[in-house]
């Protein structure tokens, strides 16, 4: 990390204060928004990446970097993917399959201690991990910066401890490695509570917690409706040759034109299953047996299928670093 940052980046960290998704009506709006966002965060950084978990988000964020590094001559940074050891297998493979067709550098993030731990003790999800046995590194996280007085902790993404150090810890210490100074996530206002006072540049830069970083945020201002909306208009025709031009919604896996196949699209297989939101497939189940897209956006909450206990934290996770 080069010794004056931040001053060296001329952003405007109160760029979208007090704004929400209906200060941009049209999904013209908003992706234009998007692309300014996104520019400035390939030009303004010097080692920018993307956090991409393979869902419908931050997928929709990749998509506008790989525009706007081909449009303003730019390079492509690399993703970030945080492995967990809870994923569905299926968006491996998606990651996997959609960082080769779109020639993608992938760091894959893991709080590798605790990989080992399970390994050898051939641990499920759920099964308890003293803390005794870990590193000096995350005995130092869960003792010091989460003030965790237990003895032990589940290995379960969603809880704090876990959540913590499955995710959060394997993010920074790859921020650190990778001296990545801007980070561009999917994050969304409406989404969540914990992220509704976002701005587009939101910044990290307090050396106890994280490593000092910037959290470049492109699609605040989208709405779920407007994430796959963008998705069948343009990221899809973009993305897909024999998809039409002028866009098409499916309306169901079967209903794909020109013999096309969800694997032949980057939406991942779980959306298609009736998952809206991806967590861990521990905790997270699908909402209704239609695509994402079909089923009531407006009427249901986006992330009824996932695990509530960590979510009631999400405030507290957020400012140790959670995205």
């Amino acid at each position: 990390m080069p010794d004056d940052f931040p001053t060296y980046v001329d952003v405007d960290y109160e760029d979208g204060t007090d704004e929400d998704p209906e200060d941009y009506p049209q999904i013209q709006d908003k992706i234009e928004k998007a692309i300014e966002v996104t520019r400035q965060g390939l030009e303004q950084y010097e080692n920018p990446a993307v956090m991409w978990t393979g869902g419908k988000d931050s997928t929709l964020v990749l998509y506008f970097v790989k525009e706007v590094a081909d449009r303003y001559d730019l390079e492509v940074p690399p993703a970030i993917f945080i492995d967990h050891y809870q994923h569905f297998e299926a968006i491996h493979d998606f990651v996997d399959h959609w960082a080769d067709e779109w020639d993608l550098e992938v760091i894959y993030a893991r709080n590798e201690d605790i990989g080992r731990y399970v390994e050898e003790n051939d641990l499920e999800p759920g099964d308890d991990i003293p803390v005794d046995e870990l590193s000096e590194h995350n005995q130092h996280h869960v003792e010091n910066i989460l003030e965790y007085e237990e003895d032990t902790f589940p290995f379960l993404l969603d809880t704090y401890a876990g959540n913590h150090l499955l995710k959060t810890v394997a993010l920074n210490d790859a921020l650190e490695e990778y001296d990545i100074d801007g980070i561009l996530s999917g994050v969304r206002w409406d989404e969540q509570e914990a992220r509704a006072d976002e701005t587009f540049f939101s910044p990290r830069h307090d050396p106890d917690i994280y490593p000092p970083h910037d959290r470049v945020q492109p699609i605040l201002q989208f709405d779920e409706a407007a994430v796959w909306e963008a998705f069948w208009n343009f990221v899809v025709p973009d993305t897909v040759e024999a998809f039409p031009d002028e866009g098409y919604v499916p309306q169901s896996a079967d209903d794909l034109p020109n013999d096309l196949e969800p694997g032949d699209t980057p939406v991942s297989p779980k959306y298609w299953e009736g998952f809206r939101s991806l967590g861990s497939e521990i905790s997270t189940e699908k909402t209704e047996d239609d695509p994402a897209w079909l089923q009531d956006l407006e009427g249901t909450t986006e992330r009824a299928g996932r695990a509530q206990d960590k979510e009631d934290l999400m405030e507290r996770l957020r400012d140790l670093g959670y995205m």
